[in-house]
């Protein structure tokens, strides 16, 4: 697969080593870099330095050259093309990438790689890969990769009290920011900081760092078992998700069994866990007739940070890590499927301070397959649905990728500015309710903006979840602290389909009766707008499918809203849910 996802991107690569994009997108000033690491791995992998008869030394010299030599620099896609270059050996003298680089790019390779950064996102991890590679190749007899990974794990511990990645705390360079990006980046960070140490030339080192790695990504490898869905879908809410949702968790998985942190009676249920995420992967995303990746087409969209280019390099990457991987646990993916006997529901804490508290609820009903995460996060520097404190089921509960709009959450409008009950809470609590349900609940003793600020004096908001079987009830309690006037009030359901060609028999969809919907109560007294279609707007597309229509409650004449009185929305649902096998069938 790897050579194949290669051997279709390698006209991309232009003759001075850049990118070039596929029709209708614009390159990333670090896709050398992801290209250069592409091909490393895959010379690791398989010792081979032709691929289709084409020299890759060749090609990732040009594109090391590329990366290094452009006017701007960009540490990510340095950090990339740098652990590219390590790939072939940690001695310049016997590195054949080295050796072809000529006099002015290994120089500018040592000045750029001795310049000091330093960063509280996962930008940290890329500073964490120049060190490896400044030390191993002997460019700096200092390595600095010690203290960088415990300034790393210092800042997990002072930014959460979880001890989870935030990828966008609130700092003196970032006054504005609520602080609390908990979301895939976490992952994505410790993925990428293995691989560095991985390619370390001091082993001792690595074997010291890891016991305190280890410490912080088990929290995410605890995680996985209950976010990871019956047909394989991984992570689903936050940035970047999609097909990097499938495989940094696929990364993280392999990467702790060769390391030996997941205990023998686990291994059963994370070889599991690995095929299933692999499966959803390869027929959701892969183009298996061409050999490519799909994260963009007519149907399906992603961030526009993402490009097809930088996409399908990170995959083939990917893939050949995993097989190395595979070689190292030996055995087979012959797992066993842990089988929930009755509904569950978990919270888990992200952060908890006088100021705000987030984390995440995973709920799951294994008779009617309904499976979600509500999370109660920062969207960091995204300000789209992504984050949204709603219940995340792709193909039931879906939300359109790259537009901000008030998903399955009542959004109110007073004084120009747009309040929706989400990003933070306080009091959270989760628990048994009456008749076997289970309650999420949080309150917002402030309300706040969809731009993430907290609007002081003017009202709060209290919220529950509601979770029985296959049925949700969610209800949500807002008071003013003065009189105002609310001058519009919306309420959005999506209807979405999974992608019509990349999609599993096994995923979910919703049938014939669709949501189910049902306003049990509504003091806003809005009305249900003629329904908008949108399946021809290329604008609304979910990261797995293509949304087809909105229906939204409205009111869009002014209400004044008056101190100490609750204005209630008390909205239920009982998804039909199906799988698409059913519907095909």
């Amino acid at each position: 697969m790897a050579r194949s996802i290669l051997g279709q991107n390698l006209e991309s690569i232009n003759a001075d080593g850049s990118i070039a994009p596929v029709s209708g997108e614009n390159s990333r000033a670090d896709e050398p870099g992801h290209a250069a690491l592409a091909f490393g791995e895959y010379y690791r992998a398989t010792g081979d330095t032709l691929l289709n008869r084409v020299d890759i030394v060749d090609i990732v010299t040009r594109c090391i050259s590329a990366q290094v030599n452009q006017d701007t620099e960009s540490e990510n896609g340095l950090a990339y093309s740098s652990l590219g270059l390590l790939a072939f050996g940690p001695s310049k003298e016997r590195n054949i990438v080295w050796n072809r680089l000529d006099e002015d790019t290994r120089a500018l390779i040592d000045k750029r790689l001795l310049h000091r950064s330093d960063y509280d996102n996962h930008f940290q991890a890329f500073n964490i890969a120049k060190a490896v590679t400044r030390f191993s190749l002997g460019l700096s007899k200092k390595d600095e990769t010690g203290s960088l990974v415990e300034r790393f794990i210092e800042r997990i511990k002072s930014n959460s009290a979880g001890q989870f990645c935030d990828d966008c705390p609130k700092s003196a360079e970032r006054p504005e920011a609520l602080g609390g990006a908990y979301d895939l980046y976490g992952i994505m960070q410790f993925v990428f900081i293995r691989s560095s140490l991985q390619l370390h030339a001091n082993i001792h080192l690595r074997d010291r760092k890891l016991p305190s790695l280890r410490t912080y990504a088990e929290k995410y490898l605890k995680l996985l078992p209950d976010i990871v869905r019956q047909d394989g879908l991984g992570w689903c809410y936050g940035r970047g998700i999609g097909a990097y949702g499938q495989m940094h968790a696929i990364s993280l998985i392999l990467q702790a069994m060769r390391d030996g942190w997941i205990a023998p009676d686990k291994l059963p249920q994370y070889k599991d866990i690995v095929r299933r995420l692999f499966q959803f992967f390869f027929v959701t995303y892969l183009d298996q007739e061409h050999g490519f990746l799909v994260i963009r087409d007519a149907e399906r969209d992603t961030i526009p940070h993402h490009t097809t280019r930088m996409a399908n390099f990170d995959a083939a990457r990917y893939l050949c890590q995993w097989s190395r991987l595979a070689k190292t646990i030996g055995g087979d993916l012959e797992g066993r499927t842990q089988v929930l006997q009755r509904p569950s529901c978990r919270y888990v804490l992200f952060d908890k301070g006088n100021r705000k508290e987030q984390g995440l609820c995973i709920y799951q009903d294994p008779n009617t397959g309904l499976h979600v995460q509500l999370p109660v996060v920062s969207g960091g520097t995204n300000k789209k649905s992504d984050s949204l404190a709603f219940p995340h089921m792709p193909g039931v509960f879906d939300w359109p990728a790259n537009v901000y709009l008030p998903v399955f959450l009542p959004e109110l409008t007073i004084n120009d500015q747009q309040f929706i009950p989400s990003f933070y809470g306080k009091n959270i609590t989760t628990g048994l309710g009456l008749k076997n349900s289970f309650y999420f609940r949080y309150e917002q003793p402030e309300l706040i903006t969809s731009e993430e600020t907290i609007v002081n004096g003017l009202g709060s908001c209290k919220v529950e979840w509601e979770f029985s079987g296959g049925k949700i009830t969610s209800k949500f309690l807002f008071q003013v602290k003065q009189e105002v006037q609310m001058t519009k009030f919306r309420y959005i359901l999506p209807i979405a389909a999974p992608h019509h060609r990349y999609r599993l028999g096994t995923s979910f969809t919703l049938g014939a009766e669709s949501l189910r919907c049902a306003v049990i109560k509504d003091d806003f007294q809005a009305g249900w707008a003629e329904t908008e279609v949108v399946s021809e707007d290329p604008n609304h597309r979910t990261y797995y499918g293509k949304v087809h229509y909105y229906q939204t409650l409205v009111r869009d004449h002014t209400l004044v809203l008056r101190p100490g009185q609750p204005y209630r929305l008390e909205v239920t649902f009982e998804p039909d849910i199906v799988m698409i096998d059913e519907i095909v069938g």
